[in-house]
């Protein structure tokens, strides 16, 4: 059973980008740095076409910095020009907008000589949900003048921002491709928070989650819950109750609340308090093994 999770919004916002594209002089196409490849949608790259591209990798606070580094090497080496960013703190917006504007120089430049002069550069931002584009947008105008939401699918319009002189940027809700059949993929989504949390069986993406944790991380996820790491459990599920009765999230009759510690592990990662995590790697093949199973298979 695979992840399906195409909202009507994001159908027309793909309409949308299609209708606009011709106004657009620079896209920036904003990334999760713990996950560069498994963020970046395909019909994007195909919207775009060969339109100037900014790739920013967003959230970079939250990822491991070496990796962010491979993943800039990385983008550049195929000729994309790549920034670093943490939208929510503000560091590396400058770098982008001016990475921008070099973008849409030569365009501007043959305006100017055609006597269009003073011409602002015209930018989309484009990106899947819950990536950081209002974060982005609020930090680069200095104001919550666009929404913000720690969920999926809360841009759902599109709205011309004035950024100093040089610069408009349109932006566009967030767009998922229609079905995902990589499940791997579809994991780093949703643990990530880019697909909403009641479309999918979150037992098993927090015991894949703990799984990794024990793997690669063992000393964080014993430091932030207070486990022996000489005696930590293989068994994910057997982690998951040592976590719950070390948090005390117990029933009545001192039963496990499973739920409670499964928000609190999601919780704990996606907000850094269990570290930076990079769950793409540039030579890493995805496992197509994983399957986070649907509560319901229509599309959401």
């Amino acid at each position: 059973m695979h992840i399906h999770w195409f909202p009507g919004h994001m159908a027309k916002a793909q309409r949308m980008i299609r209708e606009q594209l011709s106004l657009i002089d620079v896209v920036i196409e904003l990334l999760d740095a713990r996950i560069p490849v498994s963020s970046a949608n395909p019909i994007i790259a195909e919207l775009v076409g060969t339109k100037p591209r900014v790739v920013a990798l967003n959230k970079s606070d939250l990822a491991e910095s070496a990796r962010t580094t491979e993943w800039i090497h990385h983008f550049r080496g195929m000729g994309f020009t790549t920034v670093p960013l943490d939208a929510a703190s503000g560091k590396g917006s400058k770098e982008l907008v001016n990475k921008v504007e070099q973008e849409a120089s030569e365009k501007i430049a043959k305006l100017t000589a055609k006597g269009i002069k003073g011409r602002a550069v015209r930018a989309m931002i484009l990106g899947i949900p819950n990536v950081g584009k209002s974060s982005l947008i609020n930090r680069l105008l200095g104001t919550a003048t666009a929404k913000t939401g720690d969920r999926p699918g809360v841009t759902r319009g599109q709205q011309w921002l004035k950024v100093g002189k040089n610069l408009e940027l349109l932006d566009t809700p967030g767009v998922l491709w229609p079905r995902m059949d990589d499940q791997e993929v579809a994991f780093k989504l949703a643990v990530t928070g880019a697909i909403k949390d009641d479309i999918y069986d979150m037992e098993k993406v927090i015991l894949k989650l703990l799984e990794i944790l024990r793997g690669n991380y063992a000393e964080r996820l014993c430091e932030r819950y207070k486990l022996s790491e000489t005696q930590l459990p293989e068994e994910s599920s057997e982690i998951l109750a040592l976590i719950g009765a070390k948090r005390g999230c117990l029933k009545v009759g001192g039963v496990v609340d499973h739920e409670k510690v499964r928000r609190i592990i999601l919780t704990d990662f996606r907000s850094g308090k269990l570290g930076q995590f990079t769950l793409d790697h540039p030579d890493q093949p995805a496992d197509g093994n994983f399957d986070p199973v649907l509560k319901d298979e229509r599309h959401f």
